[in-house]
């Protein structure tokens, strides 16, 4: 699959995170996604734990292809904001301790007036941590359904050059009401992560998240419109809800894989 790895998000198998390594490997998958506010927290990890997870992995043959770090509110949101962008920074760090490229987040909602107060504080904040991620060698990255692809491609274009990558997740843009194929011709340089998710409509007419392969996302095209843009990172396999998350991302690795 044109050099693309298949990434399983430990947190789903609601295992310890040692032991989920294991789960991910014997399932087959190339690397793994690791969540730093349940799984795994910056704060509390030390040198000695660095190196015995790198151990792990690379006993496991796997690599990390990025971290979580969903915080409550978005970085538009003014209250406590210097704490969320500090422990964003702890994240990154993680990150870079571990090898992975991206650490992924929403961004929150991306002012329409470019003149606000709202816009250039998110704007300054982005940057920063853009800043941030070019020492330590990781991108944070914007995790899409909030807005279309296009408004999100302009606060990208607002930013210094490569400042924040993007995570591709066709499920949420769906859900939000957006278009797949508009989102990935604004956003296809930026993108540094990708959820491979699903989503269709029930009997009822809503947009509901269903079982890789089961929903409306062409992967197909999906696959097709990534390798033009030349892309090189992981697709991130979830298992939100499955009573049985080990053989639910197992059906999920084996239909991502048919595409």
């Amino acid at each position: 699959m044109f050099g693309t790895k298949i990434a399983i998000q430990t947190a789903g198998l609601g295992q310890p995170l040692t032991s989920a390594v294991q789960t991910a490997a014997s399932l087959g998958a190339d690397a793994i996604e690791i969540d730093a506010r349940s799984e795994l927290r910056p704060k509390e990890l030390s040198q000695t734990a660095v190196r015995q997870l790198r151990k792990l992995l690379s006993d496991a043959n796997l690599r990390v292809a990025a971290i979580a770090f969903h915080t409550r509110r978005g970085y538009d949101a003014l209250e406590e904001l210097d704490r969320r962008v500090d422990a964003t920074r702890d994240a990154m760090q993680m990150a870079a301790q571990l090898g992975a490229p991206v650490v992924v987040n929403r961004v929150g909602t991306v002012p329409e007036d470019q003149q606000s107060r709202g816009w250039m504080s998110l704007v300054e904040v982005l940057t920063d941590l853009g800043r941030t991620g070019e020492r330590l060698g990781v991108r944070l990255a914007a995790q899409t359904g909030a807005e279309s692809g296009p408004r999100l491609a302009t606060l990208l274009g607002a930013l210094p050059e490569s400042t924040i990558a993007v995570t591709f997740d066709p499920a949420a843009l769906l859900l939000g009401g957006f278009s797949i194929e508009e989102a990935l011709a604004a956003l296809g340089p930026s993108v540094g992560h990708v959820y491979a998710t699903d989503a269709k409509r029930d009997s009822a007419g809503r947009v509901v998240e269903t079982p890789m392969g089961r929903g409306a996302v062409d992967y197909p095209a999906l696959l097709g419109g990534l390798q033009e843009y030349d892309y090189r990172g992981a697709l991130s396999l979830g298992c939100r809800g499955a009573s049985h998350p080990a053989a639910a991302l197992q059906e999920a690795l084996a239909a991502l894989r048919q595409m």
